[in-house]
């Protein structure tokens, strides 16, 4: 146990003070206008979304953007009204698109998106999922951030739901897991190879995307912003935050509909490979769970470094929490989510190796 412990702490010095600042829980944007404000298409991908398209709708259509705006929505072939709600909101910058037929080998979001990008003519492209519900100056900020910096995508972590027991128990830990795989610092470092996007909102130059071989280029990925970043970071620029100006209103109100959400990618995520599998499964029973068993089980020099390296990871924790509003109290419980989400993925895994494959709005994917 002693050695166990041992590497456990040394990781978190590690993590501390050498990965990227991951744990610092930053940056995000300031409410700012552009100097320039070209105009904006922004695209909406929406299938059975009738709980939250009104909502979102209307706060892309109340932007305070300077410049010209049109809205795309994509109604892939719903079957909850999602269409009739949108059509009832009247606006001339506003197209409804009928989603036709997945096309083999994309994706249902990519496939929805690409539809919309083909009737777009702006400069400038926003992807926002149809459960996001932005404040009026985010356009705007986003914008501000694009031109200022000269950057090729921008894009921002939006704010999720804390309510639920289940939330305030799991979703912090999802966002905290998410800047551990992709620390922002590295990100937005044009020397670093890490490139990360948060999907709810990615606004692109056209240009960048076409320049990348447009939406047909991941056109079957199943994280499809981390793929997008990651063409536009081999020769462009781009930049990744949180946001307080835009809120994700889709609920998740038990611990299974987080398991769902991260069962849908996870071994996505590991390459569909046993041994990354396995390793990950090493890794996180180490940096998260040996700590308080050390600390718990073992006594003497293992116990000081289990309960040092809970310690640390209680630390790196809290500027998370306090993002969502909730006590530090909730801190040193860091260790049950990270089996949580551990469980899950062993749980993608299985769905995949059984044949069940990935299950996302009634579609399978292999």
């Amino acid at each position: 146990m002693l050695i166990l412990a041992a590497l456990s702490l040394a990781i978190w010095v590690y993590l501390l003070f050498g990965h990227g600042n991951f744990w610092q829980s930053g940056p995000s944007l300031a409410p700012a206008r552009p100097l320039v404000a070209p105009p904006v298409t922004i695209i909406i991908p929406a299938r059975d979304e009738a709980h939250s398209i009104g909502r979102a709708l209307r706060s892309v259509l109340a932007q305070d953007y300077p410049g010209d705006l049109r809205v795309i929505l994509v109604d892939d072939r719903s079957r909850d009204g999602t269409g009739e709600i949108a059509r009832a909101i009247v606006d001339p910058r506003l197209t409804i698109v009928d989603g036709a037929e997945r096309a083999q080998g994309w994706s249902g979001k990519l496939w929805a998106l690409q539809q919309g990008v083909q009737q777009a003519d702006s400069l400038i492209l926003l992807f926002s999922d149809a459960d996001i519900e932005h404040r009026p100056e985010h356009l705007a900020t986003l914008v501000a951030k694009l031109e200022a910096e000269k950057l090729d995508l921008v894009s921002e972590m939006v704010a999720l739901n804390c309510e639920s027991l289940a939330e305030r128990a799991l979703v912090p830990a999802f966002v905290y897991f998410f800047t551990l795989l992709y620390p922002f610092d590295l990100v937005n470092d044009p020397g670093s190879r890490t490139a990360a996007a948060a999907g709810g909102t990615v606004l692109i130059r056209a240009e960048a995307l076409e320049r990348v071989g447009g939406l047909e280029a991941i056109r079957g990925a199943l994280i499809d912003d981390v793929a997008l970043a990651t063409l536009v970071k081999r020769d462009g620029k781009i930049w990744l935050g949180h946001s307080h100006l835009a809120t994700s209103i889709r609920p998740y109100p038990h611990a299974a509909d987080v398991w769902r959400m991260v069962a849908r990618t996870a071994y996505v995520q590991l390459k569909f490979s046993p041994w990354v599998l396995a390793g990950t499964v090493a890794g996180m029973t180490l940096v998260f769970l040996v700590p308080p068993l050390a600390a718990v089980l073992a006594g003497g020099p293992a116990r000081v470094a289990g309960l040092l390296a809970w310690v640390a990871s209680s630390v790196t924790f809290s500027p998370t929490l306090r993002r969502f509003c909730l006590s530090v109290a909730w801190a040193p419980f860091l260790p049950l989510a990270a089996l949580f989400y551990t469980a899950a993925s062993v749980g993608s895994a299985v769905d995949h190796i059984s044949g069940r494959g990935v299950v996302w709005k009634q579609r399978q994917y292999g």
